[in-house]
């Protein structure tokens, strides 16, 4: 069994290695549209960075970031990471963000920009629960239409995630919410259907001003329900995008995610706060 401390992550600069960057993501996301060598190359001479992780010598995850400028002040834009699927949930991402981190500030930069399907709720645990990025942007069909082994056949919508990462990294859990509470307070409510996978059954008023916290269901596992059923995917989908425009626009943002290790419960819950 492949134990993280096992995975050794690098910073990459030599030609030979970011082609076989370029593979393993043909490998992961198909050769529709992967990224040429000569751009990431071209990234990584200009304030850009690639990382690989390694176990026993063989590229199995990598990330991909370069500079993004926003009108006054530059940041690192995180643009792609992948894991092969052999080496999956053995907390690769999670080393690569890290060390993505640390390269970063050696660099100079103070923030660090990506986005996500927010009904990942692996990425969602990720990037908000243990890194500490915060979402108060939404973007609704982010790529258009993909046609990659990962995304074909729905809106590629996203969260815009922002990482402050001077400071000492920590992990940024707020004190835990009672599963009931979540339960009854989450905007989506939810039923099952005979493969006991959710499907949101209504929606509850937004919160009101006066509230501190708001709660918002996704599915563990969406990737299933992707896989097996189109219409409650992008059921899934058009029900959140509406919601958290709606809590984005009125000044809620993302701050937390509460994991939920019922298996009979098979949602997670974002977390979110007035700015």
């Amino acid at each position: 069994m492949t134990k993280t401390q096992e995975i050794e992550i690098r910073s990459l600069h030599r030609i030979e290695e970011l082609e076989d960057v370029r593979k393993l993501e043909c490998k992961i996301w198909g050769e529709y549209d992967s990224i040429p060598t000569h751009q990431t190359i071209t990234a990584v001479k200009n304030g850009g960075l690639v990382l690989g992780a390694y176990y026993r010598e063989q590229l199995v995850g990598f990330q991909y970031s370069f500079p993004g400028f926003n009108g006054t002040s530059a940041y690192l834009c995180s643009h792609i990471l992948g894991t092969d699927e052999q080496f999956r949930n053995k907390g690769i991402g999670e080393k690569l963000k890290l060390a993505q981190r640390e390269e970063a500030l050696k660099l100079g930069y103070s923030l660090i920009t990506w986005t996500y399907d927010p009904l990942e709720s692996i990425n969602g645990y990720l990037n908000i629960a243990k890194l500490g990025g915060v979402c108060s942007a939404y973007i609704a069909n982010c790529y258009g239409e993909m046609e990659d082994l990962l995304n074909s056949g729905i809106p590629s919508d996203r969260f815009l995630v922002e990482w402050h990462i001077q400071g000492e990294a920590t992990d940024s859990r707020g004190q835990e919410v009672e599963l009931d509470f979540l339960l009854e307070n989450s905007l989506i409510q939810w039923d099952t259907n005979k493969k006991g996978l959710p499907f949101p059954s209504s929606i509850l008023p937004l919160p009101e001003q006066k509230c501190d916290r708001a709660f918002v269901a996704i599915p563990k596992d969406f990737r299933t329900i992707r896989e097996t059923n189109m219409e409650t995917a992008i059921e899934w989908r058009m029900k959140t995008r509406d919601i958290f425009t709606q809590l984005f626009h009125q000044g809620w943002q993302v701050t937390d995610f509460e994991k939920n290790a019922v298996a009979e419960i098979p949602v997670q819950f974002y977390v979110l706060s007035k700015k």
